[in-house]
């Protein structure tokens, strides 16, 4: 929107130039995203505390006592997240650019459907929410809708190959199974944040550094002299990309104001479900779908903890975790939760260090 205008304004003074450059923007972006969930949290917050009698979100009489304290705390607090993100693409992105549409779109199809699921838990008390068939079937709709958009609309055969991280001369191409690929990363990327999402903070800060990492991607992928260099899949558009990446981690860093331990008020499925399936929609479009998964590895091992429990338990009648996700295992174990969410996070770090380090890395 702001970026029309500075074209018009540049005719006037080049110091409007400077709009033009995505770096510019993706700083600006972020800025924006990061005030509009400052100023924005306390009004929202207050909001969601008077919904339904200030009730909050259920909490689970399974789950480790120590939550039990936490009974009243809002929910549905990533509608923030989302408003953030929204206005701040909308402002600084390019609007002509088809990628930022199909992001924006995965992102609030999959925050309905979050809403609807924690509508159902806070105004009916139901602490299981929207039934998970019906969940699935609507993340699969958007998933496979998404997938297809991008495919149809493949202006190269780059955008529907599969690349591996450090082996660059390899590359597979998939065809018609681009779609899916992009469905299974766009709805597990999904479910594997909202997993995540167990703990104050424990989700959103991985967000944000998973974001801000591909970020850099998206723009050395936008980039043709960068992209080149790296010898990565060069995907003209990708780079402005950059812009909604840096609103996530923007808005994250507000969110988490509020967010941190003890939390003011829980993402809820309503961000959670959006940001996983935004970041596996990003991480197709600029063809990095494993980096993700090194990247993002905090929501792969938390999902994968879930699957090992419920098959050794259905197998063997055992279980191999006290409780899981994992994160509710070291709780059990006597961790305190704040060395729960820390831990998880130098764990995001490193391995988003080593994400970015399959840049360079032959």
């Amino acid at each position: 929107m702001l970026l029309e205008l500075a074209d018009w304004l540049k005719g006037l003074d080049r110091a409007f130039a400077l709009f033009g450059y995505i770096t510019f923007r993706a700083i600006l972006s972020a800025l924006t995203a990061l005030m509009l969930s400052l100023l924005l949290g306390p009004r929202v917050i207050g909001q969601l505390r008077r919904l339904k009698g200030g009730q909050g979100q259920p909490i689970r009489s399974d789950g480790p006592q120590s939550h039990l304290s936490k009974a009243g705390t809002p929910t549905m607090g990533g509608a923030l997240i989302l408003l953030a993100v929204t206005l701040s693409t909308l402002l600084w992105a390019d609007l002509s650019n088809r990628f930022i549409w199909v992001v924006l779109g995965v992102l609030l199809s999959f925050g309905a459907i979050g809403w609807l699921d924690d509508w159902r838990k806070v105004v009916r008390r139901d602490p299981k929410g929207l039934p998970a068939r019906h969940k699935y079937f609507l993340q699969s709709v958007f998933g496979a809708g998404a997938a297809v958009a991008l495919f149809m609309t493949a202006e190269s055969a780059v955008e529907t190959t599969l690349f591996i991280p450090v082996f660059k001369d390899v590359a597979i191409p998939l065809g018609a199974m681009f779609i899916v690929v992009g469905y299974f990363w766009i709805v597990g990327f999904s479910n594997a944040v909202n997993l995540t999402d167990g703990l104050d903070g424990l989700a959103i800060m991985p967000c944000v550094l998973v974001a801000g990492a591909m970020g850099i991607f998206a723009y050395a992928s936008g980039h043709a002299v960068f992209a080149d260099y790296l010898q990565i899949p060069a995907v003209p558009g990708a780079g402005e990309l950059t812009i909604i990446c840096a609103a996530i981690a923007g808005a994250g860093l507000g969110f988490l104001w509020f967010n941190t331990y003890p939390a003011q008020v829980f993402m809820g499925d309503i961000g959670a479900l959006a940001l996983g399936a935004a970041l596996g929609a990003i991480a197709v479009i600029v063809r990095q779908e494993l980096v993700l998964v090194i990247m993002g590895g905090i929501f792969v091992i938390e999902t994968l903890s879930v699957m090992l429990q419920v098959a050794s338990f259905k197998l063997t009648g055992r279980r191999i975790f006290r409780m899981a996700p994992i994160h509710h295992h070291f709780e059990l174990k006597g961790w305190p939760e704040p060395r729960v969410i820390v831990r998880f996070w130098i764990i995001t770090v490193v391995l988003v260090l080593i994400g970015l380090a399959t840049l360079k890395v032959r």
